[in-house]
């Protein structure tokens, strides 16, 4: 039990903080009548986007090229579309004018001049690893350029990448709502609360335990979850707030050494563990790994074993009137040591089975919302088919802007058409359905020294960027990771699945030729 602080220090910050959260919940009622006006094309008003990834910097620094993430966040720029919405972009460092060209020019109907004069760019000139938002609140002056920046605050909102204490207290700074899940009920997307979620929503879920905290217990689980399961080569060890699989690890029983009974079994698990061990992550180490279990606990999880198994999500949205609806469907592609790692997605997840994913989004938004959980978020399954029926295992809530919520919304904001969750498709205005193949980790060390303006006129040259009015082709993202990383990403639409992937494959099989030792020189099409 949590006694209250007595030094006045301490009492001084829980005031504090009482006091802030006070003032976040009363910013929070306005969110329904900004949500209810933003279809309305004469409402003036601002969005306030803040890319942050407010995550554990340990983790994140797994993740090649991480501090360009923020630039995922640009598929919003094409809300300018809208002809009274304002936006306010920050980041940690200036984006290269060339990547804001590119998402003006994709507008559809909209000059580029008239969105340029409604997007104000801001920056902390900061590359640090510390969080966007930690950077924005630690620079007054950066906070007043913003609140002048900010049209019609009445009408305004902050949306960003995940919600924590630090954007709640952003929101309070600014006096905007924030369009997110109350950053005190976050945990829910943790992987130990998602499987309590999971249960009570009546889904599902791998065999495992939850709430680990230190070596002993990691042990008892890994020995706990043999003794239920006599059968079980492997397990799953998941720190609570792992991001795209980087904060995954793989641990196998050795049929022929483990022993059977329970202390015997434990004291082998504790004398194997840490050389048996694989982490997804390449460069994590053991006793990192052991000190972020400490910092934010974890699970271990029996691996779901099957012949014919795949890894679909769902993405749902409780929005600020209180309606839980489903936004898309995925197929995830994975990657990494085990295949845990995040890659890409298609879009929408197989006909199979999707209806059946979509329906347990539904129960676990139901449970969410009774939770007071608000906005965009995702569950990722691993399905596996056993004769001629799918069943499809809960393994992770992201309360969070996740890898496929960026596809779509390119998707959706450049074509106008919208997902019908009834039919499993997404429809252009025409009836005409569109499918996209994406991927956020096309890397290479060929590809380092392309600039944007590289890839831009590859793709033109062989016209593959996307074209507005068939509404199908190339859009390009984390570009400005390219150079220096040789990494980018791609949401390639087609008119079908197939169409779809053979448009991503094409793309790298172009872009492979353009940047062959025969083509050093850069022509496009040489």
């Amino acid at each position: 039990m949590e006694h209250p602080p007595t030094d006045p220090a301490s009492m001084q910050a829980a005031a504090h903080l009482d006091r802030e959260r006070e003032i976040f919940a009363e910013l929070q009622t306005r969110l329904p009548g900004i949500y209810s006006a933003f279809g309305d094309r004469s409402a003036q008003q601002t969005v306030l986007i803040i890319p942050s990834l407010s995550l554990d910097a340990e983790v994140l620094a797994k993740i090649s090229g991480v501090h360009h993430y923020e630039e995922r966040l640009l598929c919003l720029l094409i809300l300018l579309r809208l002809p009274r919405v304002n936006i306010v972009f920050v980041t940690s460092q200036p984006i290269h004018d060339s990547i804001i060209d590119y998402y003006l020019h994709l507008l559809p109907g909209i000059p580029s001049k008239h969105a340029r004069k409604r997007l104000t760019l801001l920056n902390c000139h900061d590359a640090s690893p510390a969080p966007l938002t930690q950077k924005i609140l630690e620079r007054p002056r950066l906070l007043e350029q913003i609140r002048r920046s900010i049209v019609n605050p009445s009408l305004s909102h902050i949306t960003c990448f995940n919600a924590t204490p630090l954007e709640r207290a952003l929101s309070v700074a600014l006096d905007l709502p924030l369009y997110a899940c109350d950053p005190d009920r976050i945990h829910y997307g943790s992987k130990s609360h998602g499987r309590e979620i999971f249960r009570a929503a009546g889904v599902d879920i791998p065999d495992g335990i939850e709430h680990l905290h230190d070596e002993g217990q990691l042990v008892k689980a890994l020995a706990e979850v043999k003794i239920r399961n006599p059968d079980l080569r492997r397990v799953v060890i998941k720190l609570n707030e792992g991001f795209s699989g980087e904060g995954n690890a793989l641990f196998e029983y050795d049929p022929d050494e483990a022993p059977e009974g329970r202390e015997e079994l434990e004291g082998w698990i504790a004398a194997e563990l840490s050389s048996r061990i694989r982490f997804e992550a390449g460069d994590m180490t053991w006793d990192v790994y052991l000190e972020k279990l400490g910092e934010m606990g974890g699970i271990v999880e029996c691996w779901i074993e099957g012949q014919e198994k795949c890894s679909p999500s769902v993405q749902c949205r409780i929005d600020p009137l209180g309606k839980v609806s489903i936004i898309s469907t995925h197929d995830q592609v994975l990657g990494g040591p085990s295949g845990q790692i995040y890659l890409g997605c298609t879009f929408p997840a197989d006909e199979r089975y999707r209806f059946d994913i979509q329906e347990a989004g539904l129960k676990i938004g139901r449970v969410l919302k009774e939770k007071g959980v608000l906005g965009v978020w995702g569950v990722d399954f691993v399905s596996v088919k056993s004769g001629d029926q799918w069943t499809h295992y809960a393994i992770e809530i992201n309360l969070r802007k996740g890898g496929t919520t960026f596809p779509f919304l390119a998707l959706q904001f450049l074509t106008d058409g919208a997902y019908d969750a009834e039919s499993g498709v997404y429809r252009l205005p025409s009836g005409q359905p569109r499918c996209y193949y994406a991927s956020d980790n096309l890397q290479k060390p060929r590809y380092k020294g392309l600039s944007p303006d590289d890839l831009v006129d590859i793709m033109v040259f062989h016209q593959l960027h996307f074209d507005s009015t068939a509404q199908q082709g190339v859009v390009f993202h984390l570009m400005g990771a390219l150079s220096e990383f040789g990494k980018f990403g791609v949401t390639c639409i087609g008119e079908d699945p197939e169409q779809a992937e053979n448009l991503y494959r094409k793309t790298m099989r172009i872009l492979d030729q353009e940047t062959s030792q025969e083509a050093a020189v850069f022509q496009p099409g040489r």
